[in-house]
């Protein structure tokens, strides 16, 4: 994924996303549903209901790209009291969600150490 900071700005869409959309749904629903041109240089982030997945789209000039992360046993804290489905992150707070960090709450997720993915 491109670093971050070269994205002018950064929404979370706050309602759980069906993970089984792909580019074409995301980028649907950032147009339809959160009302932003899927084209800018943003970064849209989703997350799956059982907050364990997140997707984050971007459009790169010459097509879509996905990012895509999944937490082995954490789960991602993700805002449910808020007014607004569209959140605007800073770098900084996306960092700390990417870099496990419950953003909402300030606790990171316990780091695991795995020796064999079976």
């Amino acid at each position: 994924m491109k670093s971050i900071d070269q994205f002018e700005k950064i929404y979370l869409h706050r309602r759980f996303a069906d993970f089984r959309k792909s580019i074409n749904g995301l980028s649907e629903i950032v147009q339809d549903s959160m009302n932003l041109d899927p084209f800018k240089k943003y970064l849209f982030v989703f997350c799956n209901r059982k907050c364990d997945r997140l997707k984050i789209l971007y459009w790169d000039n010459s097509g879509f790209a996905l990012w895509y992360k999944r937490l082995e046993e954490e789960k991602f804290i993700w805002p449910k009291h808020f007014e607004d489905d569209v959140l605007e992150l800073t770098s900084q707070s996306l960092d700390l969600l990417l870099d496990g960090i419950q953003y909402w709450k300030m606790k990171p997720h316990r780091i695991l150490h795995y020796e064999s993915v079976n």
